[in-house]
């Protein structure tokens, strides 16, 4: 008799009623190079909305079991696995190289159990918790990407982000911190504004009543073509849509504007003149790798970085996180506990 266990389904893409949580899925089965884990904790992105709905262009073989990050104990090692042992905790990097990535193109992390390739694994230092590993990869990895390994953001910088309530911006305005920069955060809702301010943001702008853009320009001055006064050093922007004109605006002379997503549009409105006029540079991140996993970790278990989390639920509750984080309802980041 097969072994089963609790999962969150999607058999077919639609609105998050899509979802439903089974108890009698079929536990995986570690293949040659796979380990299978004990799945202790598993968070929600944005992309997770995305997969939900479904996404032009991309075929998700479904049914599938949504969830790109987690992190667990190995139970089960497959052929030609040396490397790791049972019991070991480990982080998972979403992305599989044959196949893409985890929750998406093959099961994730909503579940008890998954098969994983040993190639993905990360070990786990030991106080960091399960809960505040599977918070890191896709929010916490592309911030740490963006701002570290592109050396983008340095001691003293004027650092707007905008977006700064979600997984991504959380990550982004700890580590900016981190690097000794000041923070301007840009976030929906008084809340919002104040739990920034708790982990770190110098200024707080309440988007939906305050022109960013116009508030970075009074406080900080004009940017000038001839010198490099005025306008920030940074805009932080994963947004794109109506946000990318003003980001331009408030830039001072050989500033950055920084991109690793487009969730309000892909193809917003351009103005070339404000790029040849600053010599603003525009630096693209794309995803995250073993190192900056590993990183992160690393600083977790130092003190120096505490994740953002909203929210900690159980597997029947998933279905309800991710309606919090397709509207915008959550401080950083939703943690399940399969």
């Amino acid at each position: 008799m097969t072994a089963t266990m609790k999962a969150l389904l999607l058999k077919q893409h639609g609105d998050l009623d899509a979802l439903t949580v089974v108890e009698d899925h079929p536990i995986p089965v570690a293949g040659p190079g796979q380990v299978v884990i004990r799945v202790r904790a598993s968070s929600f992105n944005y992309h997770d909305v995305f997969t939900v709905k479904g996404m032009p262009g991309i075929k998700v073989p479904l049914p599938v079991i949504i969830g790109l990050d987690m992190a667990g104990e190995i139970t089960e090692l497959g052929e030609g696995v040396t490397d790791w042992k049972i019991g070991d905790r480990v982080l998972v990097n979403p992305l599989n190289p044959a196949k893409g990535l985890m929750g998406e193109m093959l099961d994730g992390g909503m579940a008890q159990y998954c098969a994983v390739t040993a190639g993905q694994l990360i070990p786990m230092p030991p106080d960091v918790s399960f809960v505040d590993a599977a918070s890191l990869p896709v929010a916490y990895g592309t911030a740490h990407r963006m701002i570290v390994t592109h050396n983008t953001i340095k001691k003293g910088d004027k650092v707007l982000v905008l977006g700064a309530s979600g997984g991504v911006g959380t990550g982004s305005v700890i580590l900016a911190k981190h690097l000794g920069a000041e923070v301007i955060a840009c976030a929906g809702s008084d809340d919002k504004m104040a739990r920034l301010k708790e982990i770190g943001a110098d200024h707080v702008i309440n988007y939906r009543e305050t022109d960013f853009s116009k508030w970075a320009v009074e406080k900080f001055g004009k940017p000038q073509r001839r010198t490099y006064e005025g306008g920030v050093d940074v805009v932080i922007n994963f947004t794109g849509g109506d946000t990318w004109i003003p980001s331009l605006r408030c830039i001072k002379r050989g500033g950055k504007l920084l991109v690793c997503g487009a969730t309000a549009g892909f193809d917003p409105k351009e103005d070339l003149r404000y790029i040849w006029s600053f010599e603003i540079n525009i630096v693209g991140s794309n995803s995250f790798y073993h190192e900056n996993l590993a990183a992160l970790m690393d600083m977790i278990q130092a003190g120096s970085l505490k994740p953002v989390i909203d929210k900690v639920l159980p597997l029947e509750e998933a279905a309800e996180g991710l309606r919090l984080i397709r509207d915008r309802e959550v401080m950083g980041k939703v943690v399940v506990t399969p």
